[in-house]
């Protein structure tokens, strides 16, 4: 069985709040949970980053469907 979470299906988007600023998104299952276990050590700290920056640097984040680059 697929790993909700690390399937790719979903994103959680921490958008900047300022044009001169980093939006930041990590896999997540459709409610928003990320299994941080699976992140690589960069992506962990800018996700503890992201979450501390809420309304100083980004804004609350949204859970979206996730979008191929």
């Amino acid at each position: 069985m697929a790993n909700p979470i690390s399937d790719g299906a979903y994103e959680l988007r921490f958008d900047a709040l300022f044009s001169n600023r980093r939006s930041y998104s990590f896999p997540c299952d459709g409610l928003g949970h990320v299994d941080i276990d699976s992140l690589t050590e960069r992506a962990r700290l800018n996700y503890f980053y992201a979450r501390a920056m809420i309304g100083m640097e980004v804004a609350w984040p949204d859970v979206r469907p996730h979008m191929s680059h």
